[in-house]
């Protein structure tokens, strides 16, 4: 069996892709029954374009950085915003990265890179957005939060806003060569 879709492709990374992305994986859900979209978010603001975007009955999963990320004991998202996304039906999921915990302290520390690292590094081979989607889907799995047999739309960007979404089956991070990237629903042809 074989089916026809398309993949858009953007010129270049970056946020003035947002909205795009955003109307393609609301499409792309609404076609395919799809329940759940990850978004990754610092601020809150691409959570926000999400849910101006996406059908009222959409769960929405906003993923921001950990804390600590920046600089220690610091929040990039602003608790306000925490609140006012929770108050329109979305989650916010703050966690260590799947691909930059330990690991990162280890290569900052002892000057080496550790597997989580090169992983990540391989995937940007396909840019950063689609390193951050898949990112989202194996932390989103380790809270709990996406079940492991069930596909999803998840997001991400390069920096700021949006710039890629896929259509993938999420894992927890202990079995990620479980997770399948099914569809590149956008994502840049540069960056």
């Amino acid at each position: 069996m074989s089916y026809d879709t398309t993949c858009r492709y953007f010129e270049k990374a970056g946020q003035e892709n947002t909205r795009e992305v955003m109307e393609a994986a609301s499409q792309r859900a609404k076609h395919l029954g799809i329940s759940t979209i990850l978004v990754a978010t610092c601020s809150g603001k691409t959570a926000m374009e999400a849910i101006n975007c996406m059908a009222p009955d959409m769960e929405i999963i906003a993923v921001t950085h950990y804390t600590g990320f920046v600089r220690p004991n610091h929040q990039e998202m602003a608790e306000e915003m925490r609140r006012t996304l929770e108050s329109k039906g979305v989650r916010v999921l703050t966690c260590q990265h799947a691909f930059g915990g330990v690991g990162r302290g280890i290569r900052r520390c002892l000057k080496t890179y550790q597997i989580d690292e090169i992983m990540a590094y391989t995937l940007r081979m396909f840019g950063q957005g689609t390193k951050v989607a898949i990112e989202l889907a194996l932390m989103a799995a380790d809270a709990g939060l996406v079940r492991t047999d069930k596909d999803i739309i998840s997001i991400g960007g390069t920096a700021r806003g949006a710039d890629t979404a896929l259509l993938l089956r999420p894992a927890n991070s202990s079995e990620v060569f479980n997770l399948k990237v099914k569809e590149i629903i956008c994502k840049p042809a540069t960056w």
